[in-house]
This record gives structure tokens, sequence and C-alpha cells, in this order.
């Protein structure tokens, strides 16, 4: 297959320079016939044959110089034009040079102007027709076609690129009819022959008039806050959103129409992406041993494929659940071949098991990702939230003090603030456990607070696609319910930066934005799927879960937020550091976890004063 691309685009060549060579002699006639207004002297007339073919061997390869043989000439834009006069200038230079250094013929300067002119028509002419030719084809091919009419949002370079773009793939059948850009320096102006009509308050009226049937948002530079903005003006039509996507997720900054993709939901956080300081966290994980528990669950598997990338002495992917660890094994492998990666099918409660492993491995770095996490689920199950939450973060935890790990990152949960549910009091005890062994360790104790993470594993977004899907109704708690968002990746970069600021005991909270409706969440999925909420898709309240808050908090009242050097990250010293208090405390609650729910109930009450359990407990 290889060989016959090869042997294709070496005949395309060849067409070219015996076109060019015919182009080249064409270009000498006609420049010393209007020069020399047909009279050419005697010593240049008998010397006729050799000088066209030093013209020629000269000039074809100055254009092979220039690459006017490696261009795809039917996608031919300005920068393969401004090759062509560049390359049509620097021949007859040469050429004039070498004739008077060398052959000592004197012909007329004007001869090489017009033969730079001549060569600028005949080739460029004939380069640039396959765009012509190609564009007549695609009008005389498609005139009938039904295109779906598309606006595009962005009069900047992007835009255009994107109108080219889809001028070039009529294929796609998508028209663009009409532009949107709030520098009015640009309205009643024309991009590639589209009119931009005005800014972003004229979107919905435009679509209108226009008859669009899509939107593509093609401003890559913008802050989310105004792709937030553009996208409330643009759900007010019935259209399909599409989106260009940033300049940090266009790897070789360049734009083409398989970049073009819907917009989701993370487009509309209104948050700016996440920047970290790849060589501070590189300094603490390159060249280590890291272990990262719950390694096949949401968050850390990405904690794995990001850790992967700072070349890591081992990693460590430690999970019961066997099936997501052996994926992300198979996914690591493809991606990092050279990584030394071990897969640990392990249970955090099995203490013996814990010992085994740290005692074999001892890892330097442990990201303690494995908890169990669905509120209503733990309600009904206290037991298994006590034995995974709290006693296997005991266990890990204190083999990371005995067997000294440098750093232990515990991820935690806005729920642990001011809990009503088990999950969320369950994980202040698990912060407690470090802040208290942070006193007494030389392993550095943190964790990290943030709040739901769009898209994990039960999380509320697949849920509410899944029901799409379906048809419908898509469930709402509670019509005021709200909750802190962030996108898996987002949160990862935060929590492996935190690892790299943590001096022991803090617990590092991110700066999730402002708090986003749940309601507002599924009402936007809606419109994004290419529904409209209650007409098409029915919402229902369905009232709020065991244990569940309408919002929750990042901080609880003794605790005092200060700003680290990231803007993202803040942090919230110790407020628990008695170690044997806490050890009688979590001793009682052992002797009593088989016991009634009222009595598990009552010794995390005891352990967490801020727990205020909302409803009563099934078994």
């Amino acid at each position: 297959m290889s060989a016959n691309i090869n042997i294709s685009n070496l005949k395309k060549k060849i067409k070219l320079i015996i076109f060019d060579i015919a182009c080249i002699n064409l270009a000498i006639v006609m420049s010393f016939f209007i020069i020399y207004e047909g009279d050419i002297p005697r010593n240049l007339s008998d010397n006729f044959f050799m000088l066209c073919l030093i013209f020629t061997l000269i000039s074809i390869p100055i254009y092979y110089i220039f690459h006017l043989y490696n261009s795809l000439w039917k996608y031919a834009s300005l920068d393969e034009f401004i090759k062509i006069v560049l390359a049509c200038i620097s021949a007859p230079i040469v050429i004039y040079l070498c004739l008077l250094l060398w052959w000592d013929f004197r012909i007329r300067i004007g001869v090489f102007f017009l033969y730079s002119f001549f060569c600028m028509l005949l080739i460029g002419g004939h380069r640039l027709s396959y765009r012509i030719f190609k564009r007549i084809r695609i009008v005389y091919n498609n005139g009938d076609k039904d295109y779906k009419r598309v606006m595009i949002v962005g009069a900047g370079e992007a835009g255009a690129i994107v109108i080219r773009e889809l001028k070039n793939h009529p294929e796609m059948g998508l028209k663009p009819v009409a532009v949107i850009d709030d520098d009015k320096a640009k309205h009643k102006s024309k991009i590639l022959g589209v009119p931009v009509y005005g800014g972003r308050e004229s979107i919905q009226k435009i679509a209108k008039q226009k008859g669009i049937d899509e939107i593509i948002i093609a401003i890559p530079s913008a802050p989310k806050r105004e792709i937030k903005e553009i996208f409330n003006e643009c759900k007010k039509t019935t259209c399909k959103l599409k989106i260009l996507p940033g300049v940090y997720e266009l790897i070789d900054g360049k734009v083409t129409i398989n970049h073009i993709r819907d917009v989701q939901i993370e487009d509309l956080l209104g948050r700016e992406p996440v920047k970290v300081d790849l060589e501070e966290i590189s300094q603490y994980l390159k060249g280590q041993v890291v272990l990262v528990t719950g390694g096949g669950g949401s968050i850390g598997s990405e904690l794995c494929r990001q850790v992967a990338r700072f070349e890591p002495k081992q990693l460590l992917i430690l999970d019961i659940y066997e099936n997501n660890a052996y994926m992300l094994h198979q996914e690591l492998l493809r991606r990092y071949p050279y990584l030394d990666q071990r897969v640990l099918i392990a249970s955090v409660r099995d203490r013996a098991r814990m010992e085994a492993i740290f005692d074999k491995y001892r890892p330097d770095v442990v990201f303690h990702a494995a908890a169990h996490k669905h509120v209503p689920l733990m309600e009904s199950n206290p037991t298994e939230a006590i034995k995974n939450n709290v006693f296997g973060t005991l266990n890990v935890a204190e083999c990371a003090h005995k067997y000294g790990t440098k750093r232990f990152v515990l991820i935690s949960t806005d729920k642990a603030v001011n809990p009503t549910n088990v999950m969320g009091a369950t994980k202040r005890i698990a912060e407690m456990i470090i802040q208290a062994l942070d006193a007494h360790s030389k392993t550095e104790f943190v964790a990290v607070r943030f709040g739901n993470v769009l898209g994990s594993d039960g999380s509320v977004l697949p849920i509410f696609k899944k029901q799409i899907e379906e048809g419908g109704p898509v469930t709402v708690t509670h019509p005021e319910i709200k909750r802190y968002f962030m996108t898996i990746p987002e949160a990862v970069q935060l929590v492996i930066q935190a690892g790299a600021m943590a001096k022991g005991g803090e617990i590092f909270v991110l700066d999730m934005g402002e708090p986003v409706k749940i309601l507002d969440l599924a009402r936007d999925l809606i419109r994004l799927s290419g529904f409209e909420p209650d007409v098409d898709i029915k919402i229902e309240f369905t009232g709020l879960r065991p244990g569940e808050k309408l919002c929750e908090e990042l901080l609880m009242a003794e605790e005092s937020l200060t700003a680290t050097k990231h803007e993202k990250i803040f942090v919230c010293k110790p407020v628990f550091t008695d170690l044997d208090a806490l050890k009688k405390e979590l001793e009682k609650l052992k002797s009593v976890i088989m016991g009634s729910d009222e009595e598990l109930i009552a010794s995390i009450e005891q352990i967490v004063p801020t727990y205020r359990p909302l409803q009563k407990h099934a078994v």
C-alpha cells in the first residue's frame, strides 16, 4: 500500500516538472520576443537552445527547494502562492548571476523581469487551477444537495479556517451562511464570502432569519466564562451546537475539521483550564515508586494516567475490582510501553495484605483514592462505609508511616464538611486519621478536598445521559439542589499539584468555581442532546435522598482558609492532632461495627461532632 502511494506521488511530481519545463521555455521565448521586439541579437539566437537549457536546469532545482512539488495543490492557499512568487523571483536572480559570472552572456535586465512574471502567471495559474476546478466540480456535483445551514461564532482566524474547511469538505453537508462576532468593526463585512451579521446578542434573531441548523463556536482563545455566556445565547435557539476546542486542547496548534466537536457540559462550567507547575510535580514523582489505591476507579485511573507522564520508577495500581484495573493496565502498556507498572488486586481493608505490599514495594508516594462514595448506598450500608473509608484508610496510612513513605495524599470530599450522611462522616474521620498521624510521622500526610466530578462512575452526568437516551424522564432530586463540579482531569491535576506543595497535615481545598444548579445542568444536557427540556424530555423531581444536602460546603466553621501559590488551591491547617484520643474512639467504633445501625451512628457522632444525620438508616 505504501509503495503504491509513493509511486503515485512520484508520478504526480514528474508530471508537474514536465509541465514546469514547458512553462519555463514558453516564458523564455515570450520574454526575449517582447524585450527585443522580435529582433534577438545573433550571439543570443545562436545560443538560444543553450540559454533555454541553462534557465531550465537552474529554475527546476530552485522550485524544488521552495517545495513546489510537495504541496497538495487542491488545498492551495496564500502560503502556497507566496512560495510560487518567491521561487519565480529567486530563479531569474540566480540565472542572471550565473550568466554574468560564468558564461559572460549579456542579456537585457528586462528579460529576467518578464521571465519572472510569466513564470508566476503560467506556473501559479496551473497550480491554482486545481482549486478553481475543484470548486466548479463541487458546485456542479452538489448544487442540489440539501445542506445544513451553519452559523459560525467568531470572525477571527479560527472562524475563517472553519469556513474554509467546511467549503473544502462538502461531503459533510454543512454550508456556512452567517458569522457572528462582538467586534463591531467586522460587522457588515465578509469572511471568505460569508457575511458577518452582528454580535452575540443577535444570535437568536439571525438564526431564525437565516434558517440556521447548526452553530459552531470557533473562538479557541476565549475564556471558559465567555463560552458559557455565548452558549446561554445559543440555547435560546433550537440549533445543534458544536465547538472548536480551546487552544490548550489543540496539541499541534492547528485547526482542522476533525477538531470540531459537539459542545459538552464540561465546556459550560465557566472555569478556566487548570495550569500546573510541571517542574514541581516532576521533582516529587520522577524516579519514585508511586502507589495509587482505588487505581481502577474514575479518579484513581486518571491519577495513574497522569502520574505515568512523569516517569515514576514504578507505578503500583491497587484495586479490588480486577476488570477496571486490567483495562487500565492495558491502556498504559500501549501509551507508556517502558513504564514499570504492577497491578495489585487487593482490598485496603485487609491489613495483612497491605503490610505485605508496603514491605515488598516500599512506595515513596501514595495516592489514596480507594473509598465507597455513593451517599444513598452508604446510608443503607453504614458498616461497609466504615470498613472501607475509615479502617481501610487507617490500614494504608499506618503502613505508609511504618514503611517510610515520603508523601501520602488522601482524596477527600466536600461532603466531609459538617456531614449529614455516613459517607461524608467516614471521609471526615479519614481526614482526622491522616492529620493525627502526620503529627507523629516523618511521612507528609495531606488530604485534598473537592466536590462532584463530572463523568465519574455513578455521578449525575452519566445517569442523565442514560435517561436522555431512554427518552426520559430526567430525574432531579430537588429544584434548588446545587453542587460544585470539576472535570476528572482538572481534579486529578490539582490533586497531584497539591501533593507537590505538601508540608504535612494540611487539607487542600480546590477552587471549584460557583456551585451549579443540578436542574440547570439537566436542562443544558438535554439541549446539548438536541432536545427541548420539558417538551421532548420531561424533568421529574424525586425528593432529596437520605443524607443529601441542598448545597455542600468546603470548610468547617473552625477551619481557616489560606491561599497558596497556586490560584486554584487553598489550604486549611490541622484542627485535629490527638492520635491517642482518636485511636480510642476508633477502637470503640470497631467494637460496635457488627452491632445495630443506631450504635454505629452514635459512635460516629462521638468522633465527628459536626456530623448531623438527617434520616434514620436502614439495614
